[in-house]
Formats: C-alpha cells, structure tokens, sequence
C-alpha cells in the first residue's frame, strides 16, 4: 500500500496504563489493548480523526502527521467482522456507564508484597492499587488482573477486619462481593473468564465465619473446574468481631 503523510494517532506507551478507555472512543476498531498498552493495530485503520483523544485519562493519545498507509474504510469494514466491537468494549469497561465503573490503574502505589506494609499503610493509607474493585463490575481483560495475585474478599471483612489494607491488600488485586446477596452463577462464570484469561498467580479468599459467606469459597472452586485452572488457593475466616479466626490451603 501507498504511504501518504496525513494525521494519525500516535500513542505514548511510556503514558498509557492499559485502561483501554480509548478502545470504544475508536469506531474503526483500530486500536486495542496488547500485553497491558493501547497499540494502533495498523495505519489503515486509523482515520485520523481523534475521536478517541478525549476518552484517554493519561494524556497518552495524540493526533501527530507522519508518513503512514492510507486510510482504507473498505478493510476496515472486514477488520470489523473480526474483532469485538467498539460498542462491545465500552460495555466492558463502563459496565453502568458511569464513572464508578472506569478500569484504572494506580501503578505509583504498588507495593512489593515481599518488602512488607504499604508506605503509609500505618498511617491509615490505602494499599488499593485499582478500580473498580467490585466483581460484578471488573472485567476479565482488565489489566490489572494479568497474572495477578488475587484477593477475592467478602464484602462484610472489610467492615469487620480493622487490618484489612496492611495485612491482606498490599501485593494483592482486590475482587470483592456478596455471595449471598449477589447472583452466584454470575460470579462463577465471571470467574472462570478471569483464571481462563488472566492466569492469576494466587487466590486468596477473605470471608466472615457465618455459613453464607462460606458460598464464595465453593464459588470460586467452581470456577476453577470450569476453567480447568491450577492456581494455588488460601481462606482466610473472621469472627464477626473482626478476629482472624483460622488460614488456611484449600483443595480445589
């Protein structure tokens, strides 16, 4: 194909944290999240236009003029066919589409699981390292859950356990919801996406003592049956005073 110097986008890997915001801002399709950055999938499909600049919360995306491939509407059109829609992903990442639902990212935080407490966690400081952090609203492709060390947490632990940042958040990625509120067919198949797709490292689950928190563990047993996963898996149980009460490996 002919180069031809016209406007493209041009997108600053060392800026972009993954959040794929930009992917539905794109109706061409022309750009998707690779091993956790926004890349222009090729020259062809990008008009040029923009219309992606604004969906972007690090300032990563920019409309430059170099020397590329024209823009051909016909392969975008069979491009299309091929790969999820723009529509698609917007109802991924903005699942209610409101903010609350928005995937990001906040690498300056991340603490080495091995190098102790969080810097600040003794000072009351968050150790959440992303948002969302509610399973019914993660979804499987998020960045942060690439091979990740998973805290699957019941909703109750974080009102009872007063140590939940320090000892249970730091290193890990927080999923967090009610198996006896929620839908626990959803979560299971929600589940089984997140250990197909994301390979996580380790599970820990975190619920209280009384019997229906008990349904998260099954959960997430079930989940990995279905996905055929081998990911090592620890519970934590607390009292409803907030006392850890045992730890331990469970069996899949």
């Amino acid at each position: 194909m002919k180069k031809v110097m016209r406007k493209i986008i041009e997108i600053d890997e060392e800026r972009c944290d993954g959040c794929g915001q930009c992917v539905p801002g794109c109706a061409e399709g022309a750009i998707q999240v690779i091993d956790g950055k926004a890349k222009l999938v090729a020259d062809k499909y990008c008009d040029g236009l923009g219309a992606c600049l604004g969906d972007c919360p690090m300032d990563a995306l920019h409309v430059i003029e170099r020397e590329a491939d024209d823009f051909d509407e016909e392969a975008v059109e069979e491009y299309l066919k091929t790969v999820e829609q723009p529509e698609e992903a917007a109802e991924q990442t903005m699942a209610c589409g409101c903010p609350s639902t928005q995937i990001r990212s906040f690498e300056g935080d991340k603490a080495c699981p091995n190098a102790g407490p969080a810097v600040g966690a003794g000072r009351g400081e968050s150790a959440l390292t992303h948002w969302p952090i509610q399973i019914k609203l993660i979804p499987p492709t998020a960045p942060f859950l690439k091979g990740a060390d998973l805290l699957i947490l019941a909703d109750c632990v974080g009102g009872a356990y007063a140590g939940l940042h320090r000892d249970l958040m730091v290193g890990r990625v927080v999923m967090m919801g009610c198996p006896k509120l929620d839908d626990a067919e959803a979560y299971i198949e929600k589940f089984t996406e997140v250990f197909k797709t994301a390979k996580p490292r380790s599970i820990t689950i975190a619920m209280m003592e009384v019997p229906c928190c008990s349904g998260l563990s099954h959960i997430v047993k079930e989940a990995l049956k279905a996905s055929k996963a081998a990911i090592p898996v620890e519970e934590v149980v607390f009292s409803v005073r907030g006392e850890p009460l045992q730890k331990m490996k469970a069996s899949a």
